[in-house]
């Protein structure tokens, strides 16, 4: 029973987990602000991922002979949304228990194994008493100990391969052009880590984030309306809401609605991640080692491929939404459904043939000669017709076209 500061929570009945945030929110100096802080650095960390990602993906750092440090860093992208999720579930408010219990539905559509994946996860029938104290052991200590290994392996591969770095002055397959570790390299991580953690502590400081006194302990019997989750799993709970009312029942076994959005889709998605390299490598043909990046106009089908991915998953991630967008703009519900699952199905193709079409014209060559209208002169007519992933322009790298 919690007796503290928050007078609207007093003699009210919860568990020992949301006690404990609470206090630490309202009976600790400092102690919301820290909370704060740490909350928004979880997800800054997610999208700072994210974003490194995407840099990797549209330059083609990902190729030989860095294929295992993609490996790495999606393994890390993984890890960072499971502790996410975790530590977010550990506060056992109203909020977080409905995204534990979508979690447990998820896990028990599982064909033939979920049943029984669900109670060893979660230790029994949802909710159960055993959840929070191996929440707590997973975030605090065994995929932080993962992730900093990770990281250790992930800087160490960098250190022997050398950064990537794009074509220049100087600059070639065979050598590293830039800047000394000390002081340049240096002086610039600190600057860059202090204006991080500038920018956190204003977070934490004057934007409430996650106000878990507001939506009152776990009941099982309650939702709270306008639940969204932490931002780098909207798309999940998009992809649950945009899901058509559909399920396979065959020779008495079932694929549950929840499997598509919740297992299948995640599944194919970091599949695809996993084997990018060796999917692209096998298209191109090209087992040649690079240390020059691409530009992205200059691998058109690349290119248009990750801009319709990252609108796929935009959409998803804004039919996460669909009950606050409909509370503000006054929408229909519905109509908002059925609005994200034609933009589903059309955006994706349309910002491809964009991307492509707009790479392709800033590749062609200009009335110089040169390819593109960035003067940068490093770039000439492609050595296959310039389509699809194949060898940028130019007489560096030539590789097998498709």
């Amino acid at each position: 029973m919690y007796h503290g500061h928050y007078a609207p929570l007093d003699g009210q009945t919860m568990s020992a987990a949301y006690r404990s945030a609470t206090r630490l929110s309202f009976d600790v100096r400092a102690g919301l602000v820290m909370r704060q802080i740490h909350h928004w650095a979880a997800l800054v960390f997610l999208g700072a991922i994210v974003a490194h990602l995407g840099r990797i993906f549209f330059t083609g750092a990902f190729r030989r002979p860095r294929e295992l440090n993609w490996i790495v860093g999606t393994t890390l992208l993984v890890l960072a949304m499971a502790n996410g999720f975790a530590g977010y579930s550990l506060l056992d408010d109203l909020l977080s228990g409905t995204g534990l219990r979508i979690a447990f539905s998820i896990v028990q559509s599982i064909p033939f194994v979920g049943n029984w994946a669900a109670f060893l996860l979660f230790g029994g029938e949802f909710p159960g008493d055993q959840l929070i104290p191996r929440l707590f052991v997973i975030h605090t200590l065994l995929l932080p100990a993962a992730i900093v290994g990770l990281i250790s392996v992930h800087l160490a591969m960098i250190w022997h391969q050398k950064h990537t770095q794009f074509p220049g002055p100087g600059r070639t397959e065979g050598n590293v052009v830039g800047s000394r570790l000390w002081p340049t390299y240096m002086a610039k991580s600190v600057a860059l880590f202090l204006g991080c953690f500038s920018v956190l502590a204003a977070l934490g400081g004057l934007v409430q984030i996650n106000p878990i006194w507001l939506y009152g302990p776990y009941k099982p019997a309650a939702v709270t309306a306008a639940s969204q989750p932490d931002w780098y799993v909207g798309w999940l709970e998009g992809a649950l809401r945009l899901m058509p009312p559909f399920e396979i029942r065959l020779a008495g076994f079932e694929l549950p609605n929840p499997f598509f959005p919740g297992v299948l889709l995640p599944g194919v998605t970091f599949l695809l991640l996993y084997s990018w390299p060796f999917i692209e490598r096998r298209i191109t043909g090209d087992r040649a080692e690079h240390h020059l990046l691409d530009r992205p106009r200059d691998r058109p089908l690349r290119t248009a491929i990750g801009v319709a991915a990252f609108a796929f998953y935009a959409v998803l991630f804004f039919a996460g939404g669909t009950d606050v967008l409909a509370a503000v703009f006054d929408l229909s519900i519905n109509r908002e459904i059925w609005v994200g699952r034609g933009l589903l199905l059309v955006l994706p193709p349309l910002v491809a043939v964009f991307t492509y079409r707009l790479c392709r014209e800033l590749g062609a060559p200009s009335p110089s000669g040169v390819a593109g209208s960035s003067g940068s002169g490093d770039a000439g007519p492609s050595a296959t017709g310039g389509d699809g992933v194949e060898a940028p322009a130019g007489d560096a790298v030539s590789v097998t076209g498709t």
